[in-house]
């Protein structure tokens, strides 16, 4: 990885480490949880061969980057403002944005609020959702999960998952990582369990890493959250409720700029989201260019089709007018 460069800069009121790679029209990269910058390694040096500056930082509460104590420091509106400011840093106007897992509803929402400064926004693994409903989603949860464990409500007493999943941060990784992928038995690491379970209680472990998951792979991530511990990412999942009451003024407002949606067709948050998610997408997202679904792909996109992905964002980034 000679071609990735590193440096830290100041956004929103944190030092945010960013790693980057090539020259041209800025792409920002956001990952999700539990990861890092590093998940998007395949698509650094990818788009950066394709002529774009991509730049994937380590976001709110990950790696080398800032961890604010408060859980009100991880609302949308803080996690969307750090990649405004990340432009800002950089000097640049515009950019496109892209996000998997917990980064795509901030890709989502930042070219939702900021469409003067991102001129297009791809999605990975998680579509965007309007805020809906009269209630609050914790408590929607509760609702629809009774007695049935849900790993969300799970992770929203401080403590207690961190408790579970720094235990042995390999260990979870591994069991994570390959439950959640397209290698897992159906159901993986979305298996109905008991109200008191644990996180990784319908998970199994793998003999070895999934071949798109070298041992040195595992290496990297353990050392972060060996260090850094889970409560960052952790954290926002616990601001969800006040995101839903800040965003209220924006209940209804649609994400304009051109899109493109990504998801592994093995992939349980795709099960979550319901059938008609990609109708309920388009209809928020109006100017969606296109939807690939990945055969045999699981939830970690990028990584476990690194190659149907990038052929994907980079014939989207270069049909996108200047």
């Amino acid at each position: 990885m000679d071609a990735i460069a590193h440096r830290f800069v100041e956004t929103n009121g944190i030092r945010m480490h960013v790693a980057e790679a090539g020259e041209g029209p800025l792409v920002v990269l956001c990952h999700g949880f539990p990861e890092s910058w590093y998940s998007w390694r395949h698509q650094l040096t990818a788009l950066a061969q394709a002529g774009f500056h991509a730049v994937a930082p380590d976001q709110r509460g990950y790696g080398q980057t800032d961890r604010p104590d408060a859980i009100e420091a991880y609302t949308q509106f803080h996690l969307t403002g750090d990649i405004v400011g990340l432009l800002d840093a950089l000097g640049e106007e515009r950019a496109v944005v892209a996000g998997h897992d917990w980064g795509a509803p901030v890709a989502w929402n930042t070219a939702m609020l900021r469409p003067d400064r991102f001129r297009g926004v791809i999605g990975l693994s998680v579509a965007h959702n309007s805020r809906r409903g009269k209630e609050p989603p914790t408590r929607a949860m509760k609702r629809v999960y009774g007695d049935r464990f849900f790993y969300q409500l799970y992770f929203q007493e401080p403590g207690k998952a961190e408790a579970e999943l720094e235990a042995d941060v390999r260990r979870t990784l591994r069991m994570l990582l390959h439950s959640a992928s397209g290698d897992a038995p159906p159901g993986g690491a979305f298996r109905n369990l008991p109200k008191d379970a644990g996180f990784l209680d319908g998970m199994s472990e793998p003999d070895a890493p999934p071949a798109w998951l070298t041992e040195a792979d595992l290496d990297f991530l353990t050392a972060e959250f060996e260090r850094t511990g889970f409560r960052g990412g952790l954290n926002w999942y616990r601001a969800v409720d006040r995101t839903w009451e800040l965003m209220a003024p924006f209940d209804g407002l649609k994400v304009q700029p051109p899109a493109l949606f990504v998801a592994g067709e093995r992939d349980g948050v795709i099960a979550m989201m319901g059938q008609g998610y990609l109708e309920r997408l388009r209809e928020s997202v109006p100017n969606l260019r296109d939807a690939v679904i990945l055969p045999r792909a699981g939830h970690w996109t990028q990584q476990e089709a690194p190659e149907a992905v990038n052929e994907a964002m980079i014939a989207f980034l270069r049909a996108l007018p200047e």
